[in-house]
């Protein structure tokens, strides 16, 4: 952020989302340590709000409110009725266009395909660790790509690119499971070449959008 008021603020691109990601990454493993470490202690989430830094937590969020011109207000469960979460999600705005994105419908379709493809299968394949990986880097793929595509005519291109590029990761890790799984015929002939089919689709449509994505950064702020 610059010191000049009269400067604008340098935004960020995106390498910069990228190490702040990789800082929260490691916030986030932090604190399931420690949430495993104290396990039942009677006196845990003080002892976990001390290691993250949390010991001021009530007076940052009372300050973050006011900054940001919010009333702290305590919801009952009670009153979280079907028609109170709809309005939420409408006001977050987005949602809509996030499920009808084809690159996230075909992530959400090959999660679901994956699914019934293991059950097929049976508990031999299913519980295989190369299918166990499958599965999981399926589900961080699809992760990722939602906080990618959820602003995409937002401002911030560059975390879109740095989500994306973490997708990217996931789909690349899932190919090298699928690779494993291949070798050992653990799928059908068919199913073997929907999975492979479905697999490259989404990769190559990230890839895809992280191109587009890169255009339109260039455009807006060169470089």
């Amino acid at each position: 952020m610059s010191d000049d008021p009269k400067q604008p603020e340098r935004v960020w691109d995106e390498y910069d989302w990228e190490r702040f990601l990789r800082k929260q990454d490691k916030r986030t493993e932090l604190y399931l340590e420690l949430l495993d470490r104290y396990g039942d202690h009677p006196d845990r989430e003080s002892l976990i709000a001390r290691a993250m830094g949390w010991t001021d937590f009530e007076t940052e969020e009372e300050a973050l409110c006011e900054q940001s011109g919010l009333e702290m207000e305590v919801v009952g469960e009670e009153e979280w009725d079907e028609e109170a979460l709809a309005q939420v999600m409408e006001d977050a705005g987005g949602h809509d266009d996030l499920e009808v994105h084809p690159l996230y419908q075909a992530s959400f379709e090959l999660t679901l395909w994956l699914d019934e493809a293991l059950s097929a299968r049976g508990p031999a394949v299913a519980t295989h660790p190369a299918a166990v990986e499958l599965s999981k880097q399926i589900c961080i793929l699809g992760g990722k790509l939602a906080a990618a595509l959820s602003d995409l005519e937002g401002a911030e291109l560059g975390m879109t690119l740095a989500y994306l590029k973490r997708a990217l990761r996931a789909a690349t890790l899932a190919l090298n499971a699928y690779a494993e799984l291949h070798r050992e015929k653990a799928f059908g002939r068919i199913r073997d070449r929907q999975l492979r089919e479905r697999l490259f689709a989404v990769r190559g449509g990230i890839v895809g959008m992280m191109g587009e994505v890169r255009v339109e950064w260039r455009r807006r702020h060169g470089g």
